[in-house]
Formats: structure tokens, C-alpha cells, sequence
């Protein structure tokens, strides 16, 4: 789903119960060291960048000229008002590394004949789910949905992912569905409407320098 690095664009969707808005972006990534985002779109919050550098986080702001830096404490918060969070963007915490992984069984979704992966984090994880459910189809290995639960066992977030596309060198599911558990009307959608593996990008361009450049 990553790559070594690659660059993407993505129109994101939020649905709450009395108003609907749509953003697009831009997003570089290379291993899960950077990534860094550039809104496109609408308007009022177009040029805003978000950096993400090891287990640092930057939104630089053009409108007021500042880069702000996002503490540890906020990656959990709402990224732009929707029901991703800034973790879930920049995909700070790692599945592999910060949980252990326990095969619970097999379930067929979609259409697809799926592992079924139970995900408990490590003790020093710095993570805030108490566990996550993941399907993965047994042909490909793509992730098709994920459950996120909170450390009382009480789900928060359903996942779904869908639209699965050939994108040159592999095969990835393009559209992302974010449910929240306990706020009915609400939703987020993502899909990537273009994206690219295996770019040449250099650490330097993820830089607090080329925030207030890149576009």
C-alpha cells in the first residue's frame, strides 16, 4: 500500500447529517519515515500543507504565514474536520511494529475469501486503539476492511475499502470509508484518483523549508 515512496491525489468527502464538503489533495510519501500534504481544494484552505517527519507532525497556514507544529497529543484529533485523524493520514502508528498480529479465523467479504487478523498492541506501543480487526484477502493480501476499537472493547471506527485497481505496478484498493461507531449521518470517503509508486524523492524535499513551496 506504500511503496518506498510515492505521490498521490486524492479527493476526500465528509458527510455529516445537515451539510456535506469535499477537499482534494495532494500527498508524497517515502517509507514511513515522510509524508507530507498539499490541499488543492476548496479555496478558503487551498495551500495548506501538512508535513510529517519521523514522529513530528507540521501544518504550515499561509493565510496567517505560520507552520504550526502538531504535538503528540493532538494525532488523534480530527484531520480537517473530517473522520480521519492526523495519525490516520500520515500513518504514524505501524501495524507491524506496534502490535501483535493473531490469525482468528476466515471470512469470505465482498466476494473475496479472506484472513480474518486480530491486532493487540505492544505494551510500549504508543497507540491508542485497545485492538483493531483487519480483513485481508488470502489472494493479493488487500486489506478490505478494518475495526477500531477503543482499550473497553467498544468499537469506534469501521473502515472499509473498496474500489480495487491496477495502479502500474501493483494492485490496491483506490476508495477509503471511514464509519464512526456512535455518530449516526457520519461518514468520510477517500479516493485516490491518482497515484504513483516508487517516485524519486529525496529526504530534503520533506522539509519545514519546502512546506512553503511545494504545490
Amino acid at each position: 500500500m506504500r511503496g518506498k515512496s510515492s505521490y498521490s491525489e486524492v479527493t476526500m468527502h465528509i458527510v455529516r447529517p445537515k451539510w456535506e464538503r469535499t477537499l482534494s489533495f495532494k500527498a508524497w510519501s517515502k517509507g514511513i519515515k515522510y509524508s507530507m500534504i498539499y490541499i488543492t481544494a476548496p479555496a478558503k484552505e487551498k495551500g495548506q500543507v501538512f508535513l510529517k517527519r519521523d514522529k513530528e507532525m507540521w501544518n504550515w497556514i499561509p493565510s496567517i504565514g505560520r507552520t504550526i507544529k502538531i504535538p503528540p497529543s493532538m494525532m488523534m484529533q480530527s484531520w480537517m474536520g473530517s473522520d480521519m485523524t492526523n495519525d490516520d493520514l500520515v500513518k504514524e502508528s505501524s501495524i507491524v511494529e506496534d502490535y501483535n498480529q493473531k490469525l482468528i479465523g476466515s471470512e469470505e467479504l465482498k466476494g473475496y475469501d479472506c484472513y480474518k487478523i486480530e491486532l493487540i498492541p505492544k505494551e510500549e506501543a504508543a497507540v491508542v486503539w485497545g485492538k483493531i480487526y483487519t480483513w485481508i484477502t488470502k489472494e493479493g493480501f488487500l486489506t478490505l476492511k478494518n475495526e477500531f476499537y477503543d482499550e473497553d472493547g467498544y468499537l469506534v471506527n469501521t473502515e472499509n475499502l473498496s474500489k480495487i485497481k491496477n495502479v502500474g505496478d501493483r494492485t490496491i484498493p483506490t476508495f477509503f470509508e471511514m464509519i464512526p461507531a456512535d455518530k449516526p449521518g457520519n461518514k468520510t470517503t477517500m479516493e485516490f484518483t491518482h497515484i504513483k509508486f516508487n517516485v524519486p524523492l529525496q529526504d530534503v524535499f520533506f522539509s519545514l523549508q519546502n512546506m512553503k513551496r511545494v504545490h
